[in-house]
């Protein structure tokens, strides 16, 4: 399990952890060094011992204190954490009230290593009553690019009209990378947006350490945690993925391993946020009732409305409920898995639109939470995910993820249009990590030649695309045009490019080899059914079966009370400081 050796973190900068002699087997400390906590935010402190100590020749200190004397507690000494070879102390829920610079020291006896941490509190009193943050999972500047073409139109260069988020006056650069790796995955990246905190990949709010339950790490609080611990707001999360996927379950819960769907749907209910809408139903079910993930007979469907949450499986049930004045708590739940792409749902019937016809857009999510969200007078924080886009880049089917991009866009209008009138809403639009997806020119089926890759118009042979104009939904009808966007991607598994859009369902590039595990190869399918294709041969390990994350910046938009602190480059931690500085957090 990746883990982060404080021998390294010398060369991590001015805050850099200091390691005394011993430095071979020195102790791994979490947090990790120049890790920023907020003042009064909850965390856990760990010390991992290279072997097994005794107990009475470990000192561990706080700014020169013990401790216990600094944290007003006792920390658990485990001789032998889960039966390794190894001693850990770990401290739960701990907090510093005091803005400042910590140094934590931890010696075995022998051994000794520091980290050096920042303790900061919002300088200034609260000025966000509400934060709603959009995640385009994802989301590259190809996404942005193409879905304003498809969506508003160009003409002689010019285009009629601008997407919604390109009206945002601040803008920022923001670096994705986690503690364990420049690349990220989703989990971390929105960790890091959720709790200030560097995770590793696969982690959700939690620090990768050796524990070997996946529920036993270190953990760090939430912004929406502490939103409703100490302002007494509520939370919200909107989706089209899994409500327990990893943008969504960023929100709220902890865990070392994302696909920890039942423990999460599990701490979901405990965490209690007011709105939640997406897909996973079959982690909420039963075992016996036919599309269950669960082990066990447990229905969290009427454990939730135990709790007291209004329940909509439809778009017209999710919409009359939010109505209702008296609903103060809702969960919309509208498929077993991920929700359909707007693609598929509205204009090519695919997916499992047969079988859940009556899906919200993600619009009319957005309009339903803020509907119940705004009848708390303390006001909220509202995650809103339009997680498709990179389901949809992965497999290199990018018409579809520009159509989910639009939708995000569609969204994130609603949410300006609500808070129009007001100047008390920050309103943040981010993607959490990168892909390698770019637009060359164009596909022209009428260009001479049989290689569709002749077919492609680069410079001055692009010209346009003539996707027809958009509909009230903001979409282009149709894809199948015949001069369409060249759009290719940087990484890849081998597959067949077919220079066209895929209609009859989501694009597989790849399969497994017969008789070989972890091993992809081309999907032969689309090579006779696409004449002029090409086979283009990989540039990532065989054991991907599509593309994979790059390590780009992405590119930030914001507006709103606080959104002057984004501005040239910010490291994603700094997405959860901005939040918590505009709603006061930490005085």
């Amino acid at each position: 399990m990746r883990r982060l050796l404080a021998t390294t973190a010398l060369m991590l900068g001015s805050l850099a952890a200091v390691t005394l002699p011993g430095a071979a087997s020195a102790q791994t400390i979490f947090p990790i060094n120049r890790a920023e906590i907020l003042a009064g935010s909850r965390f856990d402190v760990k010390v991992e011992f290279a072997g097994v100590v005794a107990r009475d020749a470990l000192r561990v200190t706080l700014n020169g204190k013990p401790l216990e004397d600094s944290f007003g507690k006792p920390a658990e000494f485990l001789e032998r954490e889960d039966g390794q070879a190894a001693s850990s102390l770990v401290l739960r829920d701990a907090t510093l009230a005091t803005p400042g610079r910590y140094v934590l020291q931890a010696s075995d006896g022998q051994n000794t290593a520091s980290v050096a941490w920042e303790v900061y509190a919002a300088p200034e009193q609260r000025r966000a009553q509400n934060v709603i943050l959009f995640v385009g999972d994802g989301m590259t500047v190809a996404n942005v690019t193409a879905a304003r073409i498809l969506s508003r139109g160009i003409e002689e260069g010019r285009y009629r009209s601008t997407l919604a988020m390109d009206n945002l006056p601040r803008m920022a650069t923001v670096g994705t990378s986690g503690s364990d790796s420049i690349a990220t995955d989703s989990a971390n990246s929105a960790a890091a947006y959720n709790t200030g905190h560097k995770s590793a990949v696969n982690a959700l709010n939690v620090y990768a350490s050796r524990a070997r339950g996946t529920l036993d790490h270190p953990k760090v609080e939430t912004i929406a945690s502490l939103a409703r611990r100490q302002l007494g707001m509520s939370v919200g999360i909107v989706t089209t993925a899994e409500i327990q996927d990893a943008t969504p379950a960023a929100v709220f819960a902890h865990t070392r391993r994302r696909n920890d769907y039942i423990p999460i749907t599990d701490q979901l209910l405990a965490a209690g946020p007011e709105v939640v809408m997406g897909g996973g139903s079959a982690s909420f079910l039963p075992r016996s009732t036919p599309g269950s993930r669960r082990a066990d007979e447990r229905n969290m469907i009427d454990a939730f409305r135990q709790a007291g949450y209004a329940f909509g499986d439809s778009a017209e049930s999710m919409t009359a409920a939010a109505a209702d004045p008296g609903t103060r708590r809702l969960l919309g739940l509208f498929n077993l898995g991920n929700m359909d792409g707007a693609l598929d749902r509205f204009y090519l019937r695919r997916g499992t639109v047969e079988r859940f016809p009556n899906q919200p857009d993600l619009t009319e999510q957005t309009r339903a939470a803020l509907q119940v969200l705004s009848r708390n007078p303390a006001g909220f924080f509202l995650m809103v995910e339009s997680g498709s886009i990179d389901k949809f880049n992965h497999p290199l089917d990018w018409e579809r993820s520009v159509y989910e991009t639009i939708m995000l866009d569609n969204a994130l209008k609603v949410a300006l249009d609500w808070a129009a009138n007001r100047d008390d809403t920050l309103i943040v639009v981010v993607p959490d990590h990168n892909h390698g997806m770019s637009i060359t020119g164009t596909v022209d089926d009428n260009r001479p030649g049989t290689e569709m890759r002749e077919k492609v118009g680069v410079y001055e042979q692009a010209g346009f695309p003539n996707y027809p104009a958009a509909d009230a939904r903001g979409y282009p009808p149709r894809v199948d045009v015949s001069r369409r966007l060249a759009v290719f991607f940087a990484n890849f598994p081998d597959y067949y490019e077919t220079f066209r859009p895929h209609l009859e369902g989501t694009n597989v590039p790849a399969v497994a080899q017969q008789g070989q595990a972890n091993r992809f190869m081309a999907n032969e399918r689309y090579r006779e059914a696409n004449p002029g294709g090409q086979l283009r041969e990989g540039n990532i390990p065989r054991s991907n079966a599509q593309a994979v994350h790059t390590v780009d910046d992405v590119i930030l938009r914001a507006t709103g009370p606080g959104s002057e602190r984004f501005r040239g480059f910010v490291d994603n931690t700094m997405v959860f400081r901005a939040m918590a500085e505009a709603l006061g957090l930490g005085r």
